[in-house]
């Protein structure tokens, strides 16, 4: 049976949606809402009405019915850290997103959004793999500062799916693999994912790991201990250039990868410098997360935006293509895993979560006083 699924993912100030049946894509529309709009509403859960209302007009505009649907999927944050896998929405779950007590930001509208459309049809609603998912192990955790600990804040849903697919691709399952994957868009996110889970990986939201596109990553710590000091910068302002304006945005105040690679063939050597260190760096972490593995990796994954980029994964492969073949599924697959994590959960082939509100990590209970 080809189930029918709708997904959606909401954004600032618009909704990503798609209805797929099977892995066939149906119907995709990025609906945009009225920005002077959304700032009459005090919270984030407030816009939900306003929200779904836009969205049911989409769906209207393209003779498509809810009703229709065997299942809702969405990318929802906001919870508690959890462990990977898919989460039938649940009181638990609402409670959380609802009252934004971990995050006030539009992805906690995604759990409310299908749990109305659910309720409506008396069709199931799940979360796959949330932006919350949190599978480190103790080890990965330390850093060299007590109080400082290392958490988990990648492109999870994404990490997944690509990992899940690269293992289909090898003809094993994804329990049994070893993978490195890197999602390079316009953040960047490397996991260590080890037989079905992400043992390790940087934390992409406080500038770990490689730089990306508009992200500094890793920085040696004393000169930006000195900028914050310095009088010359406010706390947003060092936010943002971890953040926002890092990364190839600071360096060549551009992330338009066709842009850099027409100045690097108008002789550019400063970009062509710049360009080369982005894998550089990239590879560097690759091969640190190879030893996380003790070497044993069955391949290395690229996906995101800047992953199309034939000559930068030449690169990449220059400096990590000895340790393990490269699987390449440039672009972004969020939308599909949700449907596939969906259809994962009706055709009953993965067990399904509870969430519990309880955090899988909240500290050490053994650490030295």
């Amino acid at each position: 049976m080809e189930y029918k699924i709708f997904t959606l993912s909401p954004g600032s100030t618009s909704t990503k949606l798609a209805v797929f049946e099977g892995e066939k894509r149906l119907f995709k529309a990025n609906v945009q809402h009225d920005p002077e709009k959304l700032r009459t509403f005090a919270r984030v859960s407030e816009q939900k009405p306003y929200r779904v209302e836009t969205i049911l007009k989409e769906l209207q505009d393209n003779q498509i019915d809810i009703k229709d649907m065997d299942a809702f999927a969405a990318y929802s944050g906001g919870l508690v850290s959890t462990p990977g896998g898919i989460f039938p929405v649940n009181d638990k779950i609402l409670e959380d997103c609802t009252s934004g007590r971990l995050m006030e930001h539009p992805a906690i509208l995604g759990a409310q959004i299908i749990d109305a459309f659910a309720k409506e049809t008396g069709k199931p609603a799940y979360l796959v793999n949330p932006p919350d998912v949190d599978e480190f192990e103790d080890v990965a955790r330390l850093t060299g500062i007590k109080g400082i600990y290392r958490e988990s804040h990648v492109h999870v849903l994404n990490q997944k799916e690509v990992a899940m697919r690269a293992a289909k691709q090898l003809g094993k399952k994804y329990e049994a693999c070893n993978f490195i994957v890197c999602h390079v868009g316009g953040g960047l996110s490397i996991t260590a994912q080890k037989q079905g889970r992400i043992v390790d990986g940087n934390d992409v939201l406080n500038g770990e790991g490689p730089m990306a596109p508009n992200r500094s990553g890793y920085v040696p710590l004393m000169p930006v201990v000195k900028m914050c000091y310095s009088g010359e910068y406010t706390l947003n302002e060092m936010k943002e250039k971890i953040s926002k304006t890092g990364g190839l945005v600071s360096l060549l105040g551009t992330d338009n990868m066709l842009e850099i690679k027409e100045r690097i063939q108008k002789g550019d050597q400063w970009a062509s410098l710049v360009y080369e260190n982005f894998a550089y760096q990239l590879g560097k972490y690759i091969g640190s997360y190879a030893c996380v593995m003790e070497g044993k990796v069955d391949a290395i994954v690229m996906t995101g935006g800047v992953s199309n980029d034939e000559d930068f994964i030449a690169n990449v492969k220059k400096y990590a293509g000895w340790i393990a073949p490269f699987i390449v599924y440039g672009g972004d697959f969020e939308m599909e895993a949700l449907a596939s994590g969906a259809v994962r959960a009706l055709e009953q082939t993965e067990p399904l979560q509870e969430y519990t509100g309880i955090p899988v990590w909240s500290g050490f209970d053994f650490e030295y006083e």
